[in-house]
Parts: structure tokens; sequence; C-alpha cells
């Protein structure tokens, strides 16, 4: 199966990266498991959470995935094939955004402890931090990186200014870099990634691992009507999408399954796919079933007009849709 360079980062990811938001939550430890198996089984190599992963979830305080990948982890014996990445600066009870390096000092070392691992592959920033100066955060990454518990630092929901203001410090003082970035992104979401900040990730060959592909389940086609939201613990976040443009990107992407036997979520993953900046979609799933489906993504090849009656119908100028902070993630 071929892989893609993260930006300079030295990993290379399989073009479908797992999330693990639903672990510890939608997915209890024995279906977590029956996932990763699947997944890693499937051919694929890395594996997304955040140490706030589930603290929204009544009685979570954070930590809950990172806690049962590191268990999958421990009975596996082994995680040198797979790329491990974990995200920082979450509110966890400190009350704000929080990238000050006596935050991340701290935080590190409670995920390398909850996963169970002695070097986390790719450590996120999780939200940009405006309070604390990028010159304090890019060096308590760096000493991270120099110790040897960080492998590569990527960000997630940095603008394309902070973004490249932030790799601007790195260069003048010489520190590690940002080689990923990780937006939301997918059919029903392009606004805030396509234009200046996917020229940005080209230009600086920023790797990108995109989170929500499949817009919290709604580009699945499981949600047709209002009867559908009732169905599913997440349906109330995709009551949203339930507008016109939805049922005509749902309508597009039935006629795209149709022509290559797949399903819709396979065609919107592999949209996201073929976008030149990306350098895969985050996915997530509560069943082994599920994998299944989402790693067939990977074998579609959309041909010109595919991706032409998918840009159209997915084509929008309005603003992109605010998610509230506590389930921002991967999808």
């Amino acid at each position: 199966m071929q892989k893609r360079a993260l930006g300079r980062s030295g990993l290379d990811f399989v073009p479908l990266m797992l999330g693990g938001n639903v672990f510890g939550w939608t997915a209890d430890e024995k279906a977590s498991f029956a996932v990763l198996d699947a997944f890693v089984a499937g051919g694929g190599n890395a594996i997304d959470t955040a140490d706030a992963y589930s603290r929204w979830a009544p009685g979570h305080t954070g930590g809950e995935s990172e806690l049962v990948i590191g268990r999958w982890l421990k009975r596996r014996g082994r995680h040198d094939d797979l790329i491990i990445a974990t995200k920082v600066g979450s509110d966890m009870g400190q009350g704000r955004k929080d990238l000050s390096a006596k935050w991340i000092q701290r935080a590190v070392e409670d995920s390398l402890r909850r996963l169970g691992i002695d070097r986390i592959d790719l450590y996120q920033a999780h939200w940009d931090d405006p309070a604390t100066p990028q010159e304090e955060t890019a060096e308590a990454f760096a000493k991270l990186v120099k110790a040897g518990k960080v492998r590569a630092i990527g960000c997630s929901n940095f603008d394309d200014r902070r973004l490249r203001s932030a790799l601007a410090i790195s260069e003048t003082l010489g520190l590690p870099r940002y080689q990923s970035l990780q937006p939301h992104y997918n059919l029903m979401e392009r606004p805030s990634f396509e234009g200046p900040l996917t020229e940005l990730c080209l230009a600086e060959d920023i790797g990108v691992i995109s989170y929500f592909g499949l817009a919290r389940g709604f580009l699945t086609g499981k949600y047709r009507s209002q009867l559908d939201l009732a169905r599913s613990e997440r349906g109330e976040g995709v009551k949203q999408y339930m507008t016109p443009k939805g049922f005509a990107v749902l309508a597009a992407l039935d006629h795209v399954a149709e022509a290559h036997e797949a399903t819709p979520a396979q065609v919107a993953l592999a949209w996201i796919m073929a976008q030149p900046a990306i350098t895969a979609p985050i996915a997530s799933a509560t069943t082994a079933k599920q994998v299944e489906e989402l790693m067939g993504a990977l074998a579609i090849s959309l041909g010109e007009e595919d991706l032409e009656r998918l840009e159209r119908a997915s084509a929008d100028t309005a603003e992109p849709i605010t998610l509230a902070p506590e389930v921002e993630g991967d999808d």
C-alpha cells in the first residue's frame, strides 16, 4: 500500500488515519480493541488521539482514549510499526486553551504514561493559544524533541496567519517546526481550509491530516431525515448539515458511489485523499465492519468527472460552521 510523507517529518502515512475520539466513549474497550485490530489488519499505520478525548462526556475527565490505546498497545506488544499521534493544548481543567511551556511539560508526561510508550511519534498543538508567545511554545516542543519524547510536532486548528508566524519563529530560532496541520475539512466544510491555508501548506511542505472527514457521520448517508438523527448518539451534531446543500452532496455521493460499486463514505474519503495538499483524512469507527468499509476508500480512484460532480455539489462560499471546542476532533 503506497504511503505518503507527512511534510518533512520522516513519517510515512497510509493515506487514511484512524481517529481515536470514540475510544472509551461511544466505543468501549472491547469494541475499541476490535476497531484497532481491524485497522492494522487492513494495512493502516497511523492512529490519532488527544489528551482531551473524551472530556466532554459525562463523568469523563480526559485521557480516556489514550488509556484505551495504551492498553491495546501493551496487549499488542509493539508500536514501532505504527504512528501514534496525540495532542496537547485543550482545556483539561486549567480553564483555557493552553500551549504554555509549563503545561506542555506536564501534559506530555501524562500522555506518555497513558499511552504506555517512550516517545510520541506526532505531538500536536490542539488549538492556538494567543495568550502564550509562540516562541515559548516552540522552545517547549524543541525540548521534548531533543529529549527523545517526541519525534515530530504538528498543529491543529491554526489559521494561515498563525501557522505562518509559527513557522517563521521556528526558522529564526533554529527550532523544530510544525510538520503537519490538522484542519476541519470535508465535502461539507471546505472554505476554512481551501485558499490561503492550503496554499501555505503546499508551499511550505506541511503535511495535512484533516479531521471530521465524514462530517460527523453525515457523509455516510445514514442520516437522511429527522428520524435518523435520533438513532445515534452523534445525531444532534449532524442536524446542521441537513440543508439543501447537504442533500445535494449526498445525491452526488450516491451517484459516484454507484459508479464505483462503493459506499458514500468511501467516496467522501476518496475525495479528500484526491486533494493535492492532503496526506490523509481522519475517520473514526466503532466496529470492525465500519473499519473495513473505511479502508475500502483506499482502493477508489476518482476520475475527473467524479471530482467535478462532487466539487459542484459541495461548493460553498458561506462561512464555515463553528463547532464547540470540547467536541472538536477527528471524525
